[in-house]
């Protein structure tokens, strides 16, 4: 099996969340599975220096700062085709939210990447699995709409969900929501205050049942 991972940039504050990524690529490994990764070739909404916080006077590409994590192998998005791989999986970051969508500024009356888009609707309408990770789960709604999800706790975010059309069913570290009907996998990772090992745990389950629901 062949797995896409799309990355958001490189980092938590404006890209995608390092952690998350790259136990997303051990567990694709350890489960067997082989996989790509990949990154919309845009602009950073903006970027952040995660030692202070602060939003810097630069700009970066997304494609090129996700390169960091892929270590050179990555393509752009706009390559992705469903029918060359089992499923595709986001993993978290506020680069989601604020490079692959709107989110973070927008709500539910957010914009989506159109490459993006495209990726998503394409991988459901092959009838493929969709792995969505931390806050990703609020860009699969938006798209999708009647999903079921998990972001962890109740809160805005769970709200937001339900504004969009969805279910949000409430989940602790390490657990994961599996929507059959849609194939979606979601689990909630830094969406809770959790420590790497939850990371490492909700991560693999995932996994898991993405390559379930693929057999």
């Amino acid at each position: 099996m062949k797995f896409a991972v799309v990355l958001s940039g490189c980092g938590v504050y404006d890209g995608a969340e390092i952690h998350e990524a790259m136990m997303t690529l051990l567990a694709i490994k350890r489960h067997g599975a082989a996989c790509q990764m990949f990154a919309p070739d845009v602009m950073q909404h903006h970027v952040v220096n995660h030692l202070t916080g602060e939003i810097m006077n630069e700009s970066r590409n997304v494609l090129t700062e996700s390169a960091r994590i892929a270590r050179g192998k990555i393509k752009p998005l706009k390559e992705y085709r469903a029918e060359n791989f089992d499923g595709i999986i986001f993993p978290g970051g506020f680069g989601v939210a604020k490079n692959l969508c709107s989110y973070a500024f927008d709500g539910p009356e957010m914009k989506i990447d159109k490459v993006v888009e495209k990726a998503i609707r394409e991988t459901h309408e092959a009838d493929k699995p969709i792995g969505a990770l931390c806050i990703a789960p609020v860009l699969v709604t938006r798209i999708l709409g009647s999903v079921e999800v998990t972001v962890g706790s109740e809160g805005d975010t769970a709200a937001d969900i339900r504004t969009m059309g969805g279910t949000h069913k409430k989940t602790g570290n390490g657990e994961i929501v599996i929507d059959r009907k849609n194939k979606i996998v979601t689990t909630p990772c830094y969406m809770l205050d959790a420590e790497i090992t939850d990371i490492e745990e909700g991560v693999s389950e995932a996994v898991k049942a993405i390559i379930s629901l693929c057999k």
